[in-house]
């Protein structure tokens, strides 16, 4: 997967557009194609803006929650090394790639989007990092032991998705920008972390404080009589 198939998948919304392969603040051993900030300094025609409703091309950002877990991926190693970690949601694979770089035995990146999919391989070969993907929760495989999402809680209707999780994996975590905070049990606040969009969707970029909140799972085992 090479920039050339992701440029043509954005220019299919935005047809002047170009991706840059950008450095990350909060982690700067990862880069990311993402939209060059000049295409957002200009005003959009009423069909550019429709195309971007009809297609809204997230993956081409990475949002302040993904770059917070990121880094907090980065930042706490032992917790992820060796282990098997789902990135729920996964954009621009920013997430998964920081699990791989961290020394997990196996990622998967899912993404219902299929331009994020193409997005994840671009990135994550970008960064030389080995990250599987799907398309849906059901196609994941048994045994996991992260499940890790960022900025998935964008809409209310996707809050079934805490619940979700928690029958998949025994440890869950979970950051939004656009979310103070999660109430339901037994997700619990565990870091706070300042972390911006790229690129910025402002001039300054804003930089806020991005919650992330962990769970811990029993789960049955399934061999018990």
């Amino acid at each position: 997967m090479d920039l050339t198939r992701l440029t043509r998948n954005i220019r299919r919304t935005l047809p002047d557009t170009r991706l840059l392969a950008t450095a990350l603040p909060l982690c700067p051993a990862i880069r990311l194609y993402l939209i060059d900030p000049g295409n957002l300094n200009r005003p959009y025609s009423s069909d550019e803006i429709q195309a971007i409703l009809d297609n809204t091309p997230y993956w081409t950002f990475c949002w302040a929650g993904g770059q917070a877990l990121a880094h907090y991926i980065l930042s706490h190693r032992d917790q992820f090394a060796g282990r098997r970690i789902l990135d729920f949601g996964a954009g621009s694979g920013v997430v998964a790639i920081a699990a791989a770089l961290a020394g997990a035995a196996q990622v998967i990146a899912c993404d219902i989007d299929p331009d994020a999919i193409d997005a994840v391989k671009a990135n994550a070969a970008l960064n030389r990092t080995p990250v599987a993907t799907c398309q849906a929760l059901a196609e994941v495989p048994s045994g996991l032991d992260w499940i890790i999402a960022a900025d998935v809680l964008y809409d209310r209707d996707n809050f079934h998705f805490l619940n979700d999780f928690r029958h998949r994996a025994p440890d869950i975590l979970v950051a939004d920008s656009r979310v103070n905070t999660i109430s339901l049990a037994p997700y619990r606040r565990i870091a706070e972390i300042i972390a911006g969009t790229l690129p910025a969707m402002e001039d300054p970029p804003e930089l806020k404080p991005v919650g992330a909140y962990h769970a811990r799972i029993v789960l049955p085992d399934d061999g018990a009589a």
